[in-house]
């Protein structure tokens, strides 16, 4: 061996300026040592790895996964269950029913203005208001009533054109037929044209008696009821047309309600139906339907229904919250109770009890429901026993069993149980001794 060679893992001798470190000692070999095990121990964890690994075969989906097939709850199976399990899980039973099924809707509706009792008062006439005798909103006016004086210089054209018809009717009076006849329709045409302008009677009257031209003329509520909008005040110009008032009968007032689209079925004109109001607890009141909307609305899905309502005493007031009440009734059909009915989204359900005592789903169609039944149209027949409680655990029974059935073709399924860890040691050293690589000796230690 030439000077200067060593052999691995033999200390060499120190050269003249080399490091005090540089030669191998003790520390330096349990340093490799150390880290050629920490390899070995990662590669044959690997290589444990690759060959506890099954043989690669196509994916689970292409292995015979369906995805064509039914939810679980579209599989249900047939149940048997013992009196004892039924009654611990609370399972009743109810027989399948013909007869009326009685059905009530309820509508949260408003109380409203009965838009046939609603006056406008606006005066035909330009003028001033003189003076005001109805000053604030809610306030109480009955038929003939004053509302407001107005002077107007048309109205007073109106009444010389009156007085001057009037004198000139006694001054042709005995004169030839054709002048007294036009005198007479003149003196007609100017009375018309007043009581057109809405001036009472009553001071038609005065006018023609005493000769005297009134500088205001007091105008008179046409109908009784409430004031529910008043936009006038004293000494204010008004034109012709504008409105001034607005006077409501509240005698009798409607109550609108929204029916959901498939309530309407149970609605029709005519019919009888009691409200009860927020502010009236404990009071209800009967109506009848009086129209019902031509239109639904495309947001709530629902319909106005219009129910008038006498309303003595003025106790209901427009705005009021009510419910209206409908109450219904089918002729013969085929019900069951709501809670016998499962609904998974595609289909309704039943478990009918069979002859052996098995529960088997049967599909179903549903029609009118009430609070508690609700109406079969096929699937049933009168006198069948369905379960009537508890359909939820009963379904899932039914799906676990479906699903359980199943699992026998599934890829995988075959894979032998796992070996049970040893009672003794620590799970993750005990079988490193048959490992690969693991037969090397432990480090020296110090």
């Amino acid at each position: 061996m030439k000077k200067g060679e060593q052999v691995f893992g033999a200390p060499s001798a120190a050269e003249p300026g080399d490091s005090p470190f540089g030669g191998s000692s003790g520390w330096d070999r349990r340093r490799i040592l150390r880290v050629a095990l920490f390899a070995l121990v990662l590669a044959a964890t690997g290589t444990a790895i690759y060959f506890a690994t099954p043989a690669s075969g196509p994916p689970l989906a292409a292995a015979g996964h369906n995805h064509g097939a039914a939810p679980v709850s579209d599989s249900a199976m047939p149940v048997t269950l013992t009196d004892q399990n039924a009654q611990r899980i609370g399972v009743t039973f109810a027989t399948v029913e013909s007869g009326p099924l009685a059905r009530t809707v309820r509508a949260v509706a408003l109380v409203a203005y009965d838009e046939t009792r609603v006056k406008t008062i606006a005066p035909r006439i330009d003028g001033w208001i003189e003076e005001l005798f109805v000053n604030f909103t809610g306030q109480a006016v009955r038929q003939g009533d004053p509302l407001f004086a107005i002077y107007s210089p048309m109205l007073v054209t109106a009444q010389q054109e009156l007085l001057l018809a009037r004198r000139l009717g006694r001054d042709v009076a005995q004169g030839t037929p054709e002048a007294v006849s036009g005198a007479r329709d003149l003196l007609e045409a100017a009375r018309r044209r007043l009581r057109y302008w809405e001036v009472p009677a009553a001071d038609l009257e005065r006018i023609e008696a005493t000769g005297e031209i009134q500088r205001a003329v007091t105008l008179r509520s046409p109908v009784a009821g409430v004031v529910v909008e008043k936009a006038v005040l004293g000494g204010q110009r008004i034109m012709a047309g504008e409105a001034v008032y607005k006077i409501a009968d509240l005698s009798e007032v409607w109550v609108e309600g929204e029916i959901f689209e498939k309530d309407l079925s149970a609605v029709r004109l005519g019919q009888r139906v009691q409200a009860e109001f927020t502010a009236l607890p404990g009071e209800e009141r009967t109506g009848r339907v009086t129209y019902i909307y031509p239109t639904l609305n495309p947001d709530t899905r629902t319909a106005r229904v219009r129910v008038a309502l006498a309303n003595p005493g003025l106790a209901l007031k427009p705005g009021m919250y009510a419910t209206i009440i409908f109450s219904a009734a089918t002729g013969n059909v085929l019900s069951v109770p709501r809670s016998a009915v499962l609904s998974t989204g595609k289909r309704h359900l039943v478990f009918v009890r069979q002859a052996d005592g098995r529960l088997a789903p049967r599909d179903i169609t549903p029609g009118l429901a009430t609070d508690d039944r609700i109406q079969v149209l096929t699937g049933l027949t009168a006198g069948e026993t369905v379960v009537a409680s508890a359909t939820f655990l009963i379904d899932a029974e039914s799906n676990l069993g479906s699903a359980l059935g199943g699992m026998a073709n599934m890829p995988g399924m075959d894979v032998p149980a796992a070996t049970p860890l040893p009672p003794t040691g620590r799970a993750d050293t005990a079988p490193m001794a048959d490992m690969p690589g693991m037969d090397h000796p432990a480090p020296p230690r110090d």
